[in-house]
């Protein structure tokens, strides 16, 4: 796990860096609805093109060919229980072959799959707090240090947010939590400082669409998948992870969680749209 956390870690910089050239001039400055959208008609495109050179399309053919034949039999032949049983199976055996022949090509897609929506979930998941608007901050400390050697943590005043309240302590949950106002707009650090170290944790404030990035996650290879802007914290960091409660940003097509609903369904009707013009078989 710890290899995969670091390989994760490593992709992600230059993942950042392309995603940053390619994605925020289309979703920064488009309609959340339209950029989504052609995103999605682009990834629909690209994802086909793999399917079709890295599936077996003369083995799908013949299976699909014999699906044909086998559903013409049963309704030429429906009087007969042997013939119908006989093509009964062999559709099954049918649709086991075509499931079959989909695994390797999506082995290939679900990583820069995986990769492209974590992505866009920074975009698409959450919107960024609005000047005068209060959240919570949240650091979840490492679970080698035990209540009674907790540091000494407290956020360095900045001019783009003021603590309002905090620092709480919920040794429970090992946590420690401020609550902040935001004051400008922009892209900023907040700057943690404990008794010998320092940590920091992006705080996006504005308007329309911004990068979010809800947590800087621990040394765990799912959070720093799902979370791949900022530096994940080292194993034997005394601060598992510090986030953020952003705001849920509300749309059908480009908000929370229905982003990701829009952006499948959109892919996969795209992916039929080229289906003809690429002659791939599915």
């Amino acid at each position: 796990m710890n290899l995969l956390a670091q390989i994760i870690s490593w992709i992600n910089v230059p993942i950042n860096i392309l995603a940053r050239f390619l994605l925020a001039p289309v979703i920064a400055g488009l309609p959340g609805w339209l950029s989504n959208t052609i995103i999605s008609a682009l990834t629909g495109l690209v994802l086909l093109a793999i399917f079709k050179y890295t599936s077996n399309q003369h083995a799908i053919g013949r299976v699909k060919d014999d699906i044909k034949a086998q559903m013409l039999a049963l309704k030429l032949f429906k009087d007969s229980i042997a013939v119908t049983l006989q093509s009964q199976g062999r559709l099954f055996k049918g649709a086991f072959l075509l499931l079959f022949h989909a695994i390797r090509p999506m082995l290939v897609m679900i990583v820069p799959v995986s990769l492209l929506l974590a992505q866009l979930g920074l975009w698409y998941q959450s919107r960024p707090l609005q000047s005068g608007e209060q959240t919570i901050v949240t650091m979840k400390l490492n679970d080698n240090i035990d209540s009674s050697s907790w540091p000494n943590v407290n956020i360095e005043p900045t001019a783009a947010a003021e603590v309002a309240t905090g620092p709480i302590r919920i040794f429970s949950k090992r946590q420690i939590c401020w609550e902040i106002k935001a004051r400008e707009k922009g892209y900023h650090s907040i700057i943690f400082n404990t008794d010998r170290q320092q940590f920091e944790k992006e705080l996006t404030i504005g308007d329309g669409f911004m990068r979010v990035s809800t947590e800087r996650p621990g040394w765990n290879w799912g959070d720093i998948l799902l979370n791949p802007l900022e530096k994940p914290f080292s194993p034997d960091s005394p601060v598992q992870s510090i986030s953020i409660a952003y705001p849920d940003r509300l749309s059908r097509t480009s908000g929370t969680d229905w982003w990701l609903i829009y952006f499948f369904v959109a892919s996969m009707v795209f992916a039929l749209i080229f289906k003809p013009f690429l002659k791939v078989r599915i």
